[in-house]
């Protein structure tokens, strides 16, 4: 469970990463889609921040991440111009790929996929007799 400080700064950290990767440093990405952050979740020190990047549409998923994995110390460097007024220490970075939403993409076409009878409403008629229950004490 994460403390309200941990939650601040994963907040904060999402919002100027954010912009760290529109603004600051679009030409990282080659000229593809800039990923968006999903979620950023931060240890307890401050020291690590471990960052949740959704790489759905631009090109390859893990040729993308290993190419901001490469630049981790320029896109730190350049948080840390943004933050330094808030924080004492800029975290570690480390990039994750969050493939959740294509997950959930591909358990919606399996879902859709089964073929389900609709319910049929229960009827007084079709009751089924009520069964007696044991008795535990005498």
């Amino acid at each position: 469970m994460e403390s309200k400080r941990q939650q601040k700064m994963a907040s904060l950290l999402q919002q100027e990463l954010a912009q760290v990767m529109q603004r600051d440093l679009p030409h990282l990405f080659g000229g593809g889609l800039v990923p968006s952050i999903s979620s950023v979740k931060v240890t307890p020190d401050l020291a690590v921040a471990r960052v949740h990047l959704s790489l759905l549409i631009g090109g390859d998923a893990p040729e993308r991440l290993a190419a901001i994995k490469e630049h981790t110390k320029e896109i730190r460097f350049a948080l840390g111009k943004r933050i330094r007024a808030q924080v004492r220490v800029v975290p570690e970075l480390t990039f994750f790929h969050d493939d959740s939403a294509a997950y959930a993409a591909h358990m919606e076409q399996v879902l859709s996929k089964l073929d389900i009878p609709a319910a049929q409403p229960e009827t007084d008629d079709d009751e089924a007799p009520e069964t007696p229950r044991p008795r535990l004490f005498n």
